[in-house]
């Protein structure tokens, strides 16, 4: 009688929300308003004391996602929730009630609080590691090209001057070739990306800009290719010691203050089998993230991954507009310098006496306005290109991140199935009366019962990480894109004002042509 009394959406649940009986019985007496509320305490006031009143009233966010399928969410804000009373049915089924926590209100909280991320950083989720952050100053001083022809290799000097007790000394300076900084970013990748830290991502490799260095006996000092890898270099190094995990790593030390070369990274060559091998790797794991889909149910997941790229779109079509006008100020440098050349000779053949001044100083102006320039494509390269170009890099290392969530939750739930198959197997031996095996059947399932323990906790380790991570990268970029809009907003004022100097200089030379 009583299970043909049950509403049917109760008896159709799906399989996303396991042996919760209890509390969809809570739910159906639970009213979802306060006038139903009234209607249904009126009809079972016989049975329903104040208390038990009391506590399905609080219980009220519990059941708004009773149900929806839960499949990938992270439990563990769930014990920061109140439990203002002592219900007994909590207290029959309470790690049935954490399974059922949705994670609607946590994740609004944690959206709100992504949005004003950059006041309140520190203060609440960041406070416990930014205590270990102390003041680390990274430079690459300088970049020394070592043997001859191919064989020939560029090493960079790095100075760090640090206040980390971790350090064996304040300040250090060592060379390191680029596979070092390859070999370093392959080390802390594959410690820290699994739980769930953003490692920024190392410089790549360039095969055509390496082999023009080796080729040419010019000084490499002066080379674009040189300085654009020594400035990314350099801000790989900055980011990774502003992140207060991968400062204090063993191994980051290790690179920044360790006397001589480091163990040789042969795995980072482009043309190795190791490099080919990592090319495969990569490929796999792009067709990995396209095919391995999850329905996501934490809201909080779903916006940021949606954010991030939509950002990531963004930043990429921002980064070509700024190539482009960068070529396009270069161009204009190389004409302009054409233009005053073709105006001084003017000015040489030129028989009038004002004109030919006025046509040597339009030379003069023109050379001037051809550094301007220059430095202004510099500027256009190096403080947004490179900026756009670094977050588009650092775009890919959120993905992976989120990735390894999803991979880790599908370790998880492959666990838990694979416990259900070992309990049915034990199940069909204690029918068939095999007490050999069954020993044998309860050892396999406690140890995937460990497994499955393991595989939750990892997925809400790496969940919460994210979410803090996200937090401090959202600052980062604030920061990084407010100062180097700053920067370049001041070079581009600057040079505007001098290009105004120098028509005006020149405009009374124009006027006294008579």
């Amino acid at each position: 009688m009583a299970d043909g009394m049950e509403p049917p959406p109760f008896d159709t649940e799906e399989d996303g929300i396991k042996d919760e009986d209890d509390l969809f019985s809570d739910a159906k007496e639970k009213p979802s308003s306060p006038s139903s509320d009234s209607q249904v305490n009126g009809a079972s006031s016989n049975n329903m004391d104040e208390d038990v009143k009391n506590d399905l009233e609080d219980d009220s966010d519990l059941f708004k996602g009773g149900s929806s399928e839960i499949k990938l969410n992270s439990d563990d804000e769930a014990e920061e929730k109140p439990n203002n009373g002592s219900n007994a049915e909590s207290e029959e089924a309470p790690e049935e009630t954490k399974k059922a926590t949705p994670e609607i209100p946590v994740s609004e909280a944690l959206t709100a609080k992504t949005k004003v991320a950059a006041p309140s950083l520190k203060a609440e989720d960041l406070d416990e590691d930014d205590k270990d952050i102390y003041e680390i100053d990274i430079k690459i001083t300088d970049t020394l090209k070592m043997g001859d022809g191919m064989s020939a290799y560029l090493v960079y000097k790095i100075t760090t001057k640090t206040s980390n007790p971790a350090f064996r000394r304040p300040e250090s300076i060592v060379l390191r070739r680029f596979s070092d900084f390859l070999g370093i970013h392959a080390k802390l990748a594959e410690k820290h990306v699994a739980v769930g830290i953003i490692v920024p991502p190392a410089p790549e490799k360039s095969v055509i800009g390496m082999t023009k260095v080796k080729m040419s006996k010019e000084d490499t000092s002066s080379s674009d290719f040189v300085e654009r890898r020594r400035a990314a270099l350099e801000r790989y190094l900055v980011r990774t010691a502003a992140h207060p995990v991968l400062a204090s790593d063993p191994d980051f030390i290790e690179f920044l203050e360790k006397d001589g070369d480091l163990p040789r990274s042969t795995s980072t060559s482009a043309l190795s089998g190791a490099g080919v091998m990592r090319l495969f790797h990569r490929v796999g794991e792009s067709l990995e993230k396209i095919t391995l889909r999850v329905d996501e149910n934490d809201e909080w997941f779903e916006e940021k991954s949606q954010q991030v790229e939509a950002l990531d779109l963004q930043l990429r079509k921002l980064h070509t507009s700024i190539e482009v006008l960068s070529v396009h100020r270069k161009e204009l440098c190389v004409n302009t310098a054409q233009f005053a050349k073709s105006a001084a000779m003017l000015g040489n053949v030129e028989e009038h006496t004002a004109l030919s001044r006025a046509l040597s100083q339009l030379a003069e102006t023109e050379e001037k306005i051809e550094v301007l320039h220059r430095e202004q494509s510099d500027a256009d390269f190096f403080l947004m290109a490179e900026l756009m170009k670094d977050y588009v890099a650092l775009m890919g290392s959120v993905k992976d991140v989120f990735h390894e969530r999803i991979k880790t939750y599908k370790s998880w739930k492959d666990a838990e199935m694979t416990l259900t198959k070992k309990r049915e197997v034990k199940a069909k031996l204690e029918l068939q009366h095999k007490t050999d095996k069954i020993g044998q059947a309860q050892a396999d399932i406690t140890e995937w019962e460990q497994r499955v323990e393991k595989g939750q906790e990892d997925f809400e380790k790496i969940s919460k990480n994210i979410k803090k991570e996200m937090l401090r990268f959202e600052k980062m970029r604030v920061v990084d894109f407010k100062d180097k809009v700053i920067k370049y907003l001041e070079i581009l004022m600057d040079n505007q004002e001098k290009l105004i100097k120098y028509w005006e200089t020149f405009l009374p030379e124009a006027k006294a042509i008579a």
